[in-house]
């Protein structure tokens, strides 16, 4: 049995069908009670507190690991949660890190992040760690305007890194939690190009069919709405990644190719599947 938490987002409601279509029993964790894809059963469980996983975890024997944002600062300790995968019996983890673990390793986050990387590496049991850069399923942020007013908006609109499908890590993270191959793999997760803030308002209005306006926001505009959501430091260490991003922040990763056999699919693709949500 496999334990997917935050199974409910668009990184684990992907990954919990996979799972099930493959044939795997698998128990989907997320905060709140939730529908689930068919064949998994659904628990409710918040991270920061440990002991909730551990009826999760009986009788399971991989572990996907997704923090929320907010676990660091919740005052719980992400790396317990390890020892209680290790407790039950778990063989297998593959965490869901981050991409600013090597090229932003002295953010308060992704110190964080490193130092659970570490935990995991160190507790015997078999891993595998995804560092995805930005999703794409960030431009959901602007479906409430896009719908309401045909805008987007914005920090930093002419500057582009390479979103992933978060469908595409879902994908990794199947591959890694049932293939032995991937046992001490690190994939670096992107997509398969640059594309900029302005870029992704244009797709999505492709999509529509319907024109999408562009309105950039200035840092401290964005930082006070993306610290609704998240802690602030999480937030001031994605807005220096989105304002600035350095060369391997730019690199496309051939890693998507190397574990699923073909490319990852473009922001193109994503809102074209997703375009629903901003009709």
């Amino acid at each position: 049995m496999i334990v997917v938490t935050g199974a409910t987002g668009n990184i684990g409601r992907p990954l919990t069908r996979a799972l099930t279509e493959a044939g795997q029993r698998v128990t989907a964790v997320s905060r709140h009670p939730a529908a689930v894809p068919d064949g998994a059963r659904h628990l409710a469980a918040d991270l920061a507190g440990p002991a909730e996983l551990r009826p999760a975890l009986a009788g399971a024997t991989a572990l996907f690991l997704l923090l929320s944002g907010d676990l660091h600062a919740a005052g719980g300790d992400p790396a317990d949660l390890i020892g209680e995968a290790a407790a039950a019996g778990v063989r297998r983890v593959v965490l869901l890190s981050s991409q600013g673990v090597v090229t932003r390793p002295f953010g308060p986050t992704r110190i964080a992040m490193r130092e659970l990387e570490d935990t995991l590496r160190e507790s015997g049991l078999e891993w595998a760690i995804l560092r995805p850069g930005g999703f794409a399923s960030n431009a959901l942020w602007w479906a409430d305007s896009v719908r309401a007013q045909g805008l987007a908006a914005a920090p930093f609109g002419d500057v582009g890194v390479p979103v992933v499908d978060p469908a595409d890590i879902a994908a990794v993270a199947a591959a890694c939690l049932l293939d032995d191959r991937h046992a001490g793999g690190v994939y670096q997760l992107t997509g398969p190009e640059v594309i900029t803030p302005r870029g992704q308002a244009a797709a999505i209005a492709d999509a529509l069919g319907s024109p999408v306006r562009f309105h950039e926001l200035t840092r401290a505009e964005a930082r006070a709405a993306m610290s609704r959501a998240m802690p602030a430091e999480l937030a001031d260490d994605t807005l220096d990644i989105l304002g600035a991003p350095n060369p391997a922040e730019l690199r496309i990763s051939p890693d998507v190719q190397r574990v699923l056999g073909r490319a990852p699919r473009p922001f193109s693709a994503w809102a074209a599947r997703n375009v629903a949500a901003f009709r």
